[in-house]
């Protein structure tokens, strides 16, 4: 199934593109290529998963949302001190080539602005044989996780186009701000200006300042997490330029738009946002990039006040069925038959906020997996909250699993999806009533009878498969038949052994109790299954409760009959033993499998 969000994000592409205000900039050769309909839209989350719908390969020159990635560059290599001496951190509230500096020391009011920019690109120099603008596209490329450059005739083109930023790095450079010769300080910003990216490159660049200045795909830490941190509080309050206030109020996303075409916004901690559309506002800003990041924020409750906390993903565990097995004992059949199809069977664990971002994972897991998937099992116990956005992705899941046959079993008992739509999901008080429950819709699409028989006879039991025919026959003489009523207590927590318990058909329930006195279910038994024995291990007394649930029919090999088999026929009662020691041992080595797929998980 396609993902809920790229479902949402073409829908918003389709509606967006009707758009036909605003005009493109048209300065350099790749304006002879700009076309007013191209419009790209790409998501990427701080794990490194990239959607996109539209124009988002072709490629256009970043422009001033290269300033914020230079100002985080001058600061991890400088030091905040070193920069903020040349450069202030004020939103100034004018357009983004106003000369706009502080009377008394000449600052520009911050680095968004093209002043600001100039004085910054002024402190990267060369080092390592690499010139400033090399080491440039170098950090610009490990923000992308691709190999980024600055186009030469974009720059040339800007170059001769300069007039009014030329004035802007003599007077910096008047007012010893820019350091060294002011026209190569113009040349490195014009230049990082011309380094050429699509959308998708946009969208990594926000998603690794997103995650704290470390690229979610590669690991490479582009940039300390201090100066991720004065990067974007600079990108809220003007990255916009004049229209800022706006848009910290209505969008609530630092943001960074470029005359290319492109705007980034970032939601810190959650996914990097990338548009790009030519036409341009009076501010100099995407028109369609523009109402896109509202929209958006709008409509997946991203504005860093409803988002302040960390997005970390709402999965906690996600595990096979085989790796997370019911506490019922299955037949040797019924567990071969769970262990082939186990991929066709989740469980998950959630825990946290389903807002966006934590509900994307999910999603995302969910779409990934649901042509392999029969039943998926859903924990949401430990939810904390849930987002408008997250209960409508949920849905969208839950619509497409219903629709094409799939199975939801939610452990819900708080109703914690209060507004999500169920119909047609049950919901369970315990996981492992839902993993039991999943277990066996598993094992009656893919299990013939013999892995869920109604009813085993005592010679035909998978516990005394070892023995030959008339040795189980044998036994079976031994043993006593008996019945028990839905409710009933079959044994008692400290009851001294009582013999082997053989069910013949029906399900006991073993119940056993926590340090504080609430009682919970251990494991559920069916036909073929045995009891009791493990009374032996602990001073010959009963550690659990066995409960009828429904009609049972058992045989019972009594304590007294087993010691006078052990008397009379001591080779019959060492095959017993035998039995019983092969079948404890297959049901331990399961749950330490298991155990083991849990801890690797």
């Amino acid at each position: 199934m396609e993902s809920p969000v790229l479902s949402y994000l073409r829908k918003v592409h389709a509606e967006l593109a009707e758009l036909r205000d605003g005009t493109p900039y048209s300065v350099g050769p790749s304006s002879a290529d700009l076309n007013p309909a191209d419009f790209g839209i790409a998501l990427a989350t701080v794990d490194g998963h990239v959607y996109e719908v539209g124009t988002t390969r072709k490629q256009f020159s970043l422009q001033s949302i290269s300033k914020p990635l230079s100002y985080g560059f001058a600061i991890a290599e400088l030091g905040m001190d070193a920069v903020d001496a040349h450069v202030d951190v004020e939103p100034s509230g004018d357009p983004f080539n106003e000369i706009s500096s502080n009377p008394e020391t000449g600052r520009p009011a911050n680095a968004m602005i093209n002043a600001g920019a100039i004085a910054v690109a002024s402190l990267i120099k060369g080092s390592g044989g690499r010139t400033p603008i090399q080491r440039i596209e170098h950090t610009y490329s490990e923000f992308a996780a691709r190999r980024l450059r600055s186009d030469g005739r974009e720059y040339r083109a800007e170059r001769a186009r300069s007039d009014r930023n030329h004035g802007l790095a003599y007077l910096l450079s008047a007012a010893g701000v820019v350091e060294g010769d002011p026209t190569r300080a113009l040349e490195t910003y014009l230049r990082q200006c011309a380094v050429q990216v699509d959308c998708r490159d946009l969208a990594m660049i926000a998603a690794t300042l997103a995650s704290g200045g470390t690229n979610p795909v590669t690991g490479t830490e582009v940039l300390p997490y201090e100066a991720v941190e004065r990067v974007l509080s600079v990108m809220m309050t003007s990255g916009m330029y004049d229209d800022a206030g706006d848009w910290a109020t209505s969008v609530g996303l630092p943001a960074k738009s470029g005359v290319g075409g492109g705007i980034i916004a970032v939601l810190p901690g959650q996914v990097g946002l990338a548009v790009y559309s030519p036409p341009l506002d009076k501010h100099g800003n995407s028109v369609r990039g523009a109402a896109a990041c509202r929209r958006i924020s709008s409509d997946l409750q991203m504005h860093f006040v409803r988002s302040a906390r960390q997005g970390r993903s709402a999965i906690r565990s996600i595990r096979t069925i085989d790796q997370e097995p019911s506490n019922i004992r299955r037949t040797e059949a019924a567990a071969d038959v769970l262990q082939e199809q186990s991929e066709r069977a989740l469980v998950l664990e959630l825990a946290g906020d389903l807002f966006f971002a934590g509900t994307e994972t999910v999603v995302r897991e969910l779409t990934s997996r649901a042509p392999e998937i029969d039943v998926v099992v859903i924990d949401v116990r430990d939810v904390d909250e849930v987002g408008d956005a997250g209960i409508r992705m949920i849905n969208a899941v839950f619509q497409d699993f219903r629709e094409n046959g799939r199975e939801i079993l939610l452990v819900d008992p708080d109703d914690v999806l209060g507004g999500v739509d169920t119909r047609g999901i049950t919901v369970f008080d315990s996981r492992d009533r839902a993993i039991a429950e999943c277990e066996h819709r598993l094992l009656e699409r893919y299990g013939g009878p013999e892995a869920m028989p109604r009813a085993v006879p005592v010679v035909d039991s998978p516990v005394l498969a070892p023995l030959d025919r008339a040795d189980a026959e044998a036994l079976a003489s031994h043993m006593n038949p008996r019945h028990y009523d839905d409710g009933d207590v079959i044994r008692r927590v400290g009851q001294r052994f009582g013999g082997v318990f053989f069910i013949l058909s029906g399900t006991i329930s073993i119940v056993a109790s926590h340090t504080d006195g609430t009682r919970f279910r251990l494991r559920t038994l069916g036909a073929g299954m045995t009891f009791g024995e493990l009374a032996l291990g602990e001073d010959d007394r009963q550690e659990t409760t066995a409960k009828a649930e429904g009609p049972v029919e058992v045989m019972v090999l009594t304590a007294d009959e087993i010691e006078a088999l052990e008397e009379r026929d001591p080779a019959l009662a060492v095959q017993l033993w035998r039995a019983l020691s092969r079948d404890a041992y297959m049901r331990v080595d399961r749950l330490s499998r298991a155990n083991a797929a849990r801890i690797r998980d």
